[in-house]
């Protein structure tokens, strides 16, 4: 049985925390941070055995990584939702072309789903007699430069559905790209993407989703990417406890937000509050470190206003409206 939640904390601890400060001052992630990963099978998380992948190891996985390098772990978290989706299409050809590779890692892939969430959606499919051609705008790509194929999600303007294509995260004609001066994980490369006239093959596309299918895969998404937030609390505490801080009331309030998200993945709490919750606390955590160190953390290149920066970034990052109006009514009303 492998022990993911171990070899995360050495990868986490070994490579990626050591490296976060000057990763996040130059922009730019070591490639050996994504071989490392691979190396232990990471990049096939989505596919592992699901008696050694639970949601509590998972849990352990995303948040762990996330405190030690949030460029690199939010740039490889995009990677699993390809290849879930290639994992589960019907396009064979597809499959015995990438899943392989993207299982160990020779592959790196990322995902854009921002385009088909707003109502009207952002990115449009249409179809033709040898596939479709996509037009619109996916707003936040993360991975351009780093990852080889790109799975890009799109609203079919004939029946709503969702179409997801595997192409290569490369410039084509018909796809431009406009870097994204974010200001915490810079070295994720993320980009907008501008289509205007793609044209996509049916050899290239992965799979067919309903809107109702996907609304209900929305769920697990947000659990997940809560991971980030969590992530960034417990790098926080940990540095508070180093430097000598009671950090135990932050433990008590992030064991209390991870139940109220394992609640909520189980339908038995809201989603976008238990979201809102971790973001308010990455914050506060953050805020805490900054207070602690004092004055140097005004300086630029040090880890707590790193995490300061990259605890607002989890207010917005992998947002939707209603997680919006829960943190605006936890930081507005307390």
């Amino acid at each position: 049985m492998t022990n993911w939640a171990e070899m995360a904390h050495k990868i986490a601890e070994n490579i990626l925390f050591p490296a976060a400060d000057r990763v996040d001052a130059d922009g730019q992630i070591p490639d050996s941070h994504f071989e490392a990963l691979a190396a232990d099978g990471f990049y096939g998380l989505a596919v592992a055995d699901e008696a050694d992948v639970t949601p509590s190891v998972l849990v352990e996985v995303y948040e762990t990584l996330g405190g030690g390098c949030l460029a690199t772990a939010f740039t490889w978290l995009q990677h699993h939702g390809a290849v879930a989706g290639l994992s589960r299409s019907p396009n064979s050809g597809l499959r015995d072309r990438y899943l392989e590779g993207l299982v160990d890692g020779t592959f790196r892939a990322g995902v854009s789903m921002a385009g088909t969430i707003p109502v009207p959606p952002l990115l449009w499919a249409r179809r033709v007699d040898d596939g479709y051609v996509l037009d619109g705008v996916a707003p936040f790509v993360t991975g351009w430069g780093i990852v080889d194929l790109l799975q890009v999600s799109a609203r079919d303007e004939f029946d709503n559905s969702i179409v997801n294509v595997l192409i290569p995260a490369q410039s084509l004609r018909g796809l431009t790209a406009e870097q994204l001066p974010l200001i915490a994980a810079r070295g994720s490369n993320t980009v907008r993407l501008q289509f205007d006239g793609l044209a996509v093959p049916r050899g290239l596309v992965s799979t067919f989703v309903t809107p109702e299918e996907f609304a209900n895969s929305q769920l697990f998404a947000s659990w997940k990417n809560a991971c980030m937030a969590m992530g960034i609390t417990r790098r926080a505490i940990t540095e508070l406890e180093t430097l000598g801080v009671d950090a135990d009331p932050l433990k008590e309030q992030a064991a209390l937000a991870r139940l109220d998200l394992d609640a909520a993945l189980d339908g038995r709490a809201k989603i976008a509050e238990a979201r809102a919750r971790t973001s308010e606390l990455a914050v506060r955590a953050a805020a805490a470190l900054v207070t602690a160190k004092g004055s140097s953390s005004l300086i630029a290149g040090n880890t707590a206003e790193r995490l300061m920066r990259e605890a607002t970034f989890t207010l917005v990052a992998f947002g939707r409206p209603a997680i919006k109006t829960a943190l605006l009514e936890r930081l507005i009303r307390g």
